[in-house]
């Protein structure tokens, strides 16, 4: 898979954890703020890899103040970016078979939106949006409103008078993209299977929570057994502080052979000068 990755992406793995933070932040880098895309609003309306979701936030979520953290409780600017260039059919992950219609996701720290599950969950066998407690009442929401636009029903004779078979539709859609709590830093991935990629996106705001993350991240990788194919492990994220995401890189590459994905494989949305960087790993 690292030989497959470094042909894919052009670049060999990142030697210099250090040196790659460097870099990175010496590039021009808007300013965003946080990042959200509007936090004041109790709805947003947004259109998604040829979705219009209607997606609910929490306002109330977001200013209470919850020591665990409140920043699932609104959209961030990068997703909707993110999820518009992974559920592409021009991805590199499709293009090179990396991922296709059997292919397995599990999220970290979905948040409220569940956006990427909305766009890419279509597109595979099954996704797993999971995140802690507190976000996944309102999570469920929104996958569930927004399940008939991205996976519309699919009439037959047989649902005809049959309340059975409508509702056997309706469960199977909802279990392809599911909802699961997970919690980095109080639970054990027993509770998760192997998957083909296991995404990030956003999560990395605070040091505190940057070892349970990578250590998340690299106990779902490790779930797949010898002789399978490699979990990948794909992060997006906003560029906000230089030391934050130096400890970042410092301790997923300790974990994983990692790889910056280059411009010419992203969107314009997401390339350099966007205030956004995506980083692709396979567990060492």
């Amino acid at each position: 898979m690292a030989m497959s990755l470094t042909s894919i992406l052009g670049s060999e793995p990142i030697a210099d954890a250090e040196e790659e933070a460097f870099v990175i932040f010496s590039q021009d880098i808007p300013s965003q703020s946080l990042g959200f895309i509007d936090s004041q609003a109790s709805t947003l309306e947004i259109s998604v890899a040829g979705y219009d979701l209607v997606i609910h936030q929490s306002r109330g979520l977001l200013t209470s103040n919850r020591k665990e953290g409140t920043t699932g409780a609104v959209v961030w600017k990068v997703t909707p970016l993110f999820a518009q260039w992974i559920a592409s059919p021009t991805s590199f992950l499709f293009q090179n078979h990396l991922l296709d219609s059997t292919s397995t996701i599990v999220e970290l720290g979905t948040g409220v939106s569940g956006i990427v599950a909305l766009t890419l969950g279509p597109r595979v066998a099954k996704y797993t949006a999971t995140d802690q407690d507190y976000v996944l009442k309102l999570l469920r929401l929104n996958v569930a409103e927004n399940l008939d636009t991205v996976l519309p029903k699919v009439a037959t004779k047989k649902d005809k008078g049959s309340k059975t078979n409508k509702k056997g539709v309706a469960d199977k859609r909802e279990s392809r993209i599911a909802v699961q709590a997970l919690d980095w830093e109080t639970d054990h991935v027993s509770r998760v299977e192997g998957v083909d990629l296991v995404i990030a996106c956003d999560c990395i705001y605070n040091e505190a929570l940057i070892e349970p993350l990578n250590s998340t991240c690299a106990a779902i990788c490790r779930l797949r057994g010898e002789g399978e194919e490699p979990t990948l492990c794909l992060v997006a994220q906003q560029l906000r502080s230089p030391d934050v995401f130096e400890a970042w890189m410092k301790s997923f590459h300790a974990k994983f052979q990692v790889w910056q994905v280059p411009d010419k494989l992203l969107d314009g949305g997401l390339r350099e000068g966007s205030g956004f960087v995506v980083h692709v790993g396979v567990v060492r």
